[in-house]
């Protein structure tokens, strides 16, 4: 519609007797800005709805919204988690046929309320569904979750399955990974990624490591054995020490 409108300008344009020229030079002017902006909205329009479309673009990305059923699914599975046997039986029920948008939102909603018990159990359901591919950042978003809410076997179960599935997390993942891990008081945990982070076949990078040497700062001999990993990786970049009495204040 935006390209027939177009044209039908540049032919009304023609129609109109010496265009371009006094006394028709503020309309030639206002039709080129018009001509302009309707050529721009055209091609916005058109780069919007190829990047809607790009299958390239991971589920796990884009934004979740939340239809009705998925809110009663919420609010019914929270009511029900202390009560297991009819727990299942809704999961069974109900939550099995929602929609994949639904279903990748209640997990999400899950996630953000740090609702771990349910967040397995959706995790659980999310990969026996049809149209689950495996997906960093399906794992990124769930390691992170259980990483807040200091559950370790639930993360270590997570990680195996990633494993097994053959999921490769990037450097930048990886950091952001044994970064929450350290917030949540979690320093073996966090260290068990980093020796993982170590062993990927991704090139190391600069700025994980320093986002960890950040979070180690409360665990000093933890912070000098990354340090030396990081200067030896990087040995024409330096590292800011705190103060000693900053060691002494976080410990």
């Amino acid at each position: 519609m935006i390209r027939f409108a177009s044209n039908q300008l540049k032919s009304r344009r023609k129609l109109l007797p010496g265009i371009g020229q006094s006394p028709f030079k503020t309309l030639t002017l206002n039709l080129d800005s018009l001509l302009q902006r309707l050529a721009a909205a055209d091609a916005a329009f058109s780069s919007s709805s190829a990047a809607a479309s790009n299958p390239s673009l991971s589920i796990w990305r884009r934004k979740k919204e939340m239809g009705k059923e998925g809110l009663l699914v919420v609010q019914e599975l929270k009511r029900l988690q202390s009560n297991r046997v009819r727990l299942d039986g809704v999961i069974r029920t109900r939550v099995s046929r929602l929609v994949r948008t639904d279903l990748l939102a209640v997990l999400a909603e899950f996630q953000r309320q740090g609702q771990v018990f349910l967040c397995m159990k959706i995790y659980d359901l999310v990969r026996k569904e049809i149209w689950y591919r495996p997906d960093m950042f399906f794992y990124r978003d769930m390691l992170l979750m259980l990483a807040r809410n200091k559950k370790v076997d639930e993360s270590m179960r997570v990680w195996e399955d990633l494993k097994r599935e053959e999921v490769l997390f990037d450097q930048h993942t990886f950091g952001d990974i044994v970064r929450s891990f350290l917030d949540g008081g979690l320093p073996s945990q966090a260290m068990e990624f980093y020796d993982e982070m170590k062993q990927s076949p991704d090139p190391p990078l600069c700025l994980p490591y320093r986002v960890i040497l950040k979070g180690l700062i409360p665990y000093p001999e933890l912070r000098e054995k990354v340090k030396e990993d990081f200067l030896e990786l990087f040995p024409d970049m330096s590292v800011y020490d705190p103060p000693e009495d900053l060691f002494n204040n976080q410990q």
